[in-house]
């Protein structure tokens, strides 16, 4: 058994980038090396946020808890996001490795900041919301304060605001030198860089291929902080990813059709005050929120409004789930009434003034030239490499589930989850 783990968490990477990073020294060493996943089939909805708590839980987002980035603010085109560790309702592996006497770092893995009663070393996600200081003030009220003077305010000067990759270059800077001083024996990084060029330019291309390029620099770098601090020989190595990407043509604004209905009524000056139904949208899905839930009228009234949105082919809704529906395909319970899938093609606005078309905005991910959120089974896969003493080389899944990485990661450390709905990939491991 190793006695360290170490695991990036690369953004939006695929199997398919798999025939560039082949070629790339670092992530060469892992696949000839180790184990792989060729593609993971993530939760729904496909967002960065959930998926990640699912990777430190081993649970689905009905019990976790968090479901989407944001949260459901009415009326709210920009709501603040899940990132607290508190946001998650089940014991993650930090809380694992606590009980259990190991030391952990996260350098800006989502949802996990303000947790540094059990993370030790904890750089964490910084939301744009949260740049209201100076910002070794931010990081030290949201991160762990004994590392802020020897890793954080030393490499404060790469930064430029949330820009990356200045970002993310910040991030593994940290993670490396977490790695060379205090030797934990978890560290999770998540770089961004992959899916927010996506975002930015498409699924496929050469600005995505330099992207590629990077993260594996970005993985040659946390190897080389392992083999500095003598515990390589000793380390489980992962690079994962969370979700894929389907390339979008057009926005739309699914809340003026319930404007339209009646069910959002607004002031002359086009401001909300008062409503019966409201979809919080996730890119390439969207959660539909009713104003009394209980009142089975409504509700039907609702999905039989949706399903008609969606039988029409032309309003951008591919397929209509309720609670029922959602629960049972995807393990997905919250405070939404129903869940409304994108045709593929079309991302989803929040707004519920006209018009109903909006241009796509590369700065926002839900509104870029690619995007997610989407149902796990659709497009392009997130794929899983690992390399270490608890690894087999040379093992190679076709599929496996997300909800099984925090398992698998708990196995290698000799810890146990056990409120984990995974369980641990036993074929990629030496026993």
């Amino acid at each position: 058994m190793a006695g360290h783990l170490i695991v990036m968490s690369v953004d939006a990477m695929v199997f398919e980038d798999l025939e560039i990073l082949k070629h790339c020294k670092n992530t060469a060493r892992l696949l000839k090396n180790g184990a792989l996943i060729e593609r993971m089939h993530t939760i729904y909805p496909s967002l960065t946020h959930p998926v990640h708590v699912t990777c430190m839980t081993g649970c689905y987002p009905d019990k976790t808890g968090v479901y989407s980035n944001e949260h459901f603010v009415l009326g709210e085109l920009n709501p603040p996001w899940y990132n607290s560790l508190s946001d998650v309702k089940t014991e993650t592996i930090f809380h694992a490795a606590k009980k259990a006497g190991l030391t952990t770092a996260a350098c800006r893995w989502p949802v996990t900041a303000n947790g540094d009663d059990v993370i030790d070393y904890l750089v964490p996600e910084i939301m744009d919301a949260d740049l209201d200081g100076d910002l070794q003030s931010v990081y030290a009220r949201l991160g762990s304060g004994r590392i802020i003077e020897d890793i954080v305010k030393p490499n404060l000067s790469m930064l430029d605001g949330n820009k990356r990759p200045q970002y993310d270059a910040f991030e593994i800077k940290c993670a490396a030198d977490i790695i060379k001083k205090y030797k934990p024996n978890l560290l999770f990084t998540h770089p961004g860089l992959v899916d927010h060029t996506r975002h930015e330019t498409g699924l496929f291309n050469d600005q995505v291929t330099d992207a590629l390029y990077t993260v594996d620099n970005w993985l040659g770098e946390l190897f080389r902080a392992a083999e500095e601090a003598g515990i390589a020989d000793d380390t489980d190595f992962v690079m994962m990813a969370d979700h894929g990407h389907l390339s979008v043509c057009r926005v739309l604004c699914p809340n003026v059709f319930l404007a339209e209905e009646g069910l959002i009524r607004t002031s002359e000056d086009g401001s909300l005050f008062s409503w019966d139904a409201y979809i919080k949208t996730s890119g390439l899905s969207g959660m539909v929120y009713l104003r009394d839930p209980s009142d089975c009228a409504l509700s039907a009234r609702i999905e039989a409004f949706l399903r008609k949105l969606a039988a029409d082919q032309i309003y951008g809704i591919g397929e209509v789930l309720n609670r029922e529906e959602a629960a049972t395909r995807y393990h997905l319970a919250g405070e939404f009434s129903f869940v409304v899938e994108s045709d593929g093609y079309t991302a989803f606005c929040d707004d519920w003034r006209r018009p109903v078309l909006r241009e796509q905005n590369p700065k926002d991910y839900r509104y870029g030239m690619s995007t997610h959120g989407h149902m796990p089974e659709k497009g392009p896969q997130p794929t899983f490499l690992a390399m270490g003493p608890d690894f087999l080389k040379g093992a190679v899944l076709e599929k496996g589930e997300i909800v099984n990485v925090a398992p698998t990661f708990a196995k290698v450390l000799g810890l146990t989850l056990p409120y984990a709905d995974g369980k641990p990939f036993t074929e990629l491991l030496q026993r």
